[in-house]
């Protein structure tokens, strides 16, 4: 059987806690051959933990070994890897959001169009197996048409101090960019992914830059302090539906909590958890599900989707052109939260 030869480029948290790991549970699909650091310590660091062979500190002598690659660099650098990589005949698997930039995830869908590779990108929410159920109900019209989206992805000063996820340079956000990217394209893809058409944001980081900081992830320097660490938004779609939406690193809230609401003509989905809410038989409904079927981790739902994709068995969850939806909606909510106006479409 074919084997997938898969390069691993960016050797820091995501690569070694999910990427990696995943990979080496569908190893009848796919073999780790190698892994790229411009830090060649770190990369062999995490090449004898797992076993893989090569070590590269130059992703583009790695593109020559391998079919496919996983990037899980920071964001900055995501554009010109993927289209390199593209380019050299490799498929990719890009880790979110797509890139820093709209401009550069649109450069990245041409890129992916023209060479023809598989181009996916690690929205692993999507392959949770409450969103998969959820998506079912939604496609057999369990709710009707969706109407009105809530999501929100809320912590309690829960800044991460660790690596770059501050750098505004590297990153291009804050909580925004990092983690409520996610909950912006699951409820996207659970709305079937509607034209958005005009965006109302707000971004704060008033909290993190107060001296004498408590926060439960490490500690940062609040004076240097650049990215949001709470968002806030409203977005109009094409077919007059809408989503009210929220992300937060540093919240005053009880406790943190993530969820997405699906408001339809007929009844309403909420997760997480999975909970379908209906009129029936002249009553409110509200069901829960005792089991689910599916993948327990979605990291590896997401690597086995990718895999088979790029061996031609199986079409990506994860579509490139929804992405950059994701993308264009965080640059409008960034610039419409500089300018104090709404951003159309």
């Amino acid at each position: 059987m074919t084997k997938i030869k898969m390069g691993i480029i960016g050797t820091g948290g995501i690569a070694r806690g999910r990427h990696i790991p995943a990979y080496q549970q569908i190893s009848d699909l796919v073999t780790l051959e190698a892994v790229c650091d411009v830090n060649i310590d770190a990369a062999k660091a995490v090449a004898e933990e797992f076993g893989i062979e090569k070590v590269f500190s130059d992703y583009t002598d790695l593109l020559k070994e391998v079919d496919a690659v996983t990037i899980c660099t920071p964001n900055k650098f995501h554009a010109e890897m993927t289209i390199a990589a593209l380019e050299a005949g490799v498929h990719v698997l890009c880790e979110k959001p797509m890139a820093i930039s709209a401009e550069e995830s649109a450069a990245m869908l041409e890129a992916a169009n023209r060479t023809g590779k598989v181009l996916g990108i690690g929205f692993h929410y999507r392959f949770t197996k409450d969103a998969q159920a959820a998506k079912r109900m939604i496609e057999e019209n369990e709710i009707g048409a969706p109407i009105v989206a809530r999501a929100h992805a809320m912590r309690r000063r829960k800044v991460p101090g660790w690596g770059v996820f501050t750098n505004k340079e590297l990153q291009g956000g804050g909580s925004l960019i990092d983690w409520g990217c996610h909950f912006l394209d699951l409820s996207l893809w659970l709305m079937g992914n509607p034209k958005p058409v005009e965006v109302v944001g707000q971004s704060y980081n008033r909290l993190s830059k107060m001296p004498n900081q408590v926060n439960q992830w490490g500690s940062f320097n609040h004076e240097t302090f650049s990215v949001d660490d709470h968002v806030t938004a409203y977005i109009r779609f094409d077919n007059g539906a809408t989503m009210l939406f929220e992300t937060s690193w540093a919240a005053n809230i009880k406790e943190d909590s993530e969820g997405v609401s699906i408001s339809g003509e007929k009844g309403g989905i909420d997760l997480f958890p999975l909970e379908l809410n209906q009129v029936k038989h002249g009553m409110l409904v509200s069901s829960k599900a005792d089991w689910i079927p599916g993948e327990e981790n979605p990291g590896v739902a997401q690597v086995t989707n990718f895999v088979e994709a790029c061996l031609g068995k199986s079409e990506l969850v994860v579509k490139p052109e929804e992405a950059l939806q994701v993308s264009q909606i965080i640059d409008a909510i960034y610039l419409s939260s500089e300018t104090g106006r709404s951003v159309k479409l």
